[in-house]
């Protein structure tokens, strides 16, 4: 048994979840993500005839701006995605608030233009923070203190 040290309600430094953990989150937000596209394209081909959209920019930026409020809203609600939630994750802002509307597109058009890459940038950060956490003030922390990566 290990003794921890005590620390005052409310001092404690939130637990930043380790690479797989945070990788994982990722994955089982992306699957519903991937599901919620079939829905909106579904959604559109009666409009079309069930033809497919001809604009090269419009279908995109439909699905860019479904993707974002996916996850604008669970982050600006609570600051957890489905995949947060299953592997015990909270976006929260450096003020350990939630997060507000602009930071949310902040962040979703930093980690979508990056392409993921910005993800990659926490591995060399002694406080694991990837380039979207860093542009949009926010991060994501562990909510279960007690388990280990």
């Amino acid at each position: 048994m290990t003794k921890q040290k005590q620390q005052k309600p409310g001092t404690a430094t939130p637990a930043m979840p380790g690479f797989f953990r945070y990788f994982a989150a990722i994955f089982y937000d992306l699957l519903l993500l991937i599901a919620i596209f079939f829905l909106a394209t579904a959604i559109l081909l009666p409009f079309n005839a069930g033809e497919a959209i001809k604009s090269p920019l419009v279908f995109p930026l439909y699905l860019y701006s479904i993707g974002f409020l996916f996850y604008g809203w669970f982050w600006t609600h609570g600051g957890q995605t489905l995949g947060l939630q299953a592997w015990k994750l909270r976006l929260v802002s450096n003020s350990s608030a939630s997060i507000s509307w602009q930071q949310a597109f902040i962040r979703y058009l930093s980690a979508s233009l990056l392409l993921g890459f910005g993800f990659l940038w926490r591995i060399w950060q002694k406080d694991r923070k990837t380039l979207q956490d860093l542009s949009s003030q926010s991060y994501i922390i562990r909510t279960d203190t007690n388990a280990d990566d």
